[in-house]
């Protein structure tokens, strides 16, 4: 049984602590249906715009913003390919936020995954299948070698090991735990392509189903891209470290941290006010499916 190697430190607390209080406000806080769409839009296109950018897709928001949504824009066909794609991936997980218990995240789920994200970028036979060619992972800003994932007949068996891990851990806190695939993803790299988005997006997914969503208002794929050497020497700390993760768990808490304390004070300062809070029990404001088509 895969068992990762990690601290608790001061650092970690802190930031699982911010994390935990952001999202209690933002998941009380009563809302106006208008801002909690606008929440959750702000979310998808900094998702898709960031997390493909990372990888060198060179739109920049504006335009990613109108390619997803199926506007003209003039770019290489690639670039537009890549965030619709994506687009599709983070919509796709969300459908998951209310799965039973039951549900469990196997080679099927991932494959099609990877389908979403590469579709029309990648020869159909490599299309959710596991790599069977060794490969190595190259900073997309500095084109240097980050590291080699393990070899191709490996893979099947490491990645049958993170499913069990990912299926059967209940002890973790979900944010560690989200991480923890997020970076284990990356080092097996199961397929040529697209594994750092499928990454990205499986640990979001993680989060969704451990009652993480937090109303789908957030993306870390903003904080990855900012400083995207700090993001890569944050994965490679690892390796380093003979494989201990404290330094890439004290990077990604503190990136969600900084992502929900932002959206926390955002919806601080536009919640309605507290006689309609009081009125609503503290639960958020929701639009019926008719109200939406009137709006």
């Amino acid at each position: 049984m895969y068992s990762p190697r990690y601290t608790i430190t001061n650092t970690i607390l802190r930031y699982i602590g911010t994390i935990e209080a952001a999202r209690e406000v933002i998941d009380t806080a009563p809302l106006l249906p208008y801002y909690e769409k606008e929440f959750q839009r702000n979310a998808l296109v900094r998702s898709v715009h960031f997390g493909t950018h990372i990888e060198g897709n060179e739109l920049n928001l504006t335009d990613a913003e109108k390619a997803m949504f199926g506007e003209e824009v003039i770019a290489r066909d690639r670039d537009v390919q890549e965030v619709i794609n994506y687009r599709k991936v983070m919509e796709y997980i969300g459908e998951f936020r209310i799965q039973s218990s039951e549900f469990r995240i196997n080679e099927d789920l991932l494959a099609h995954l990877h389908a979403l994200t590469v579709a029309k970028l990648l020869e159909n036979e490599r299309v959710g299948k596991y790599r069977t060619t060794q490969v190595v992972v190259k900073n997309s800003q500095s084109g240097e070698v980050s590291f080699r994932p393990p070899e191709a007949v490996e893979v099947r068996f490491q990645m049958q090991e993170l499913e069990d891990f990912i299926n059967s851990e209940k002890d973790i806190h979900p944010v560690l735990k989200s991480g923890i695939v997020h970076f284990e993803f990356v080092r097996i790299h199961p397929f040529v392509d697209g594994n750092g988005r499928v990454a990205r997006a499986l640990s979001t997914l993680i989060l969704f189903q451990e009652g993480y969503d937090i109303r789908k208002f957030f993306s870390l794929e903003e904080y990855f891209d900012t400083n995207a050497p700090r993001y890569y020497e944050a994965l490679q700390s690892v390796g380093k470290r003979s494989g201990d993760m404290t330094l890439w768990l004290e990077y990604f808490t503190e990136g969600l941290a900084i992502e929900l304390s932002r959206i926390k004070n955002q919806v601080e300062r536009i919640s309605v006010d507290g006689k309609l809070k009081q009125k609503l029990g503290g639960k958020p404001l929701l639009l019926t499916d008719r109200q939406l088509k009137i709006i």
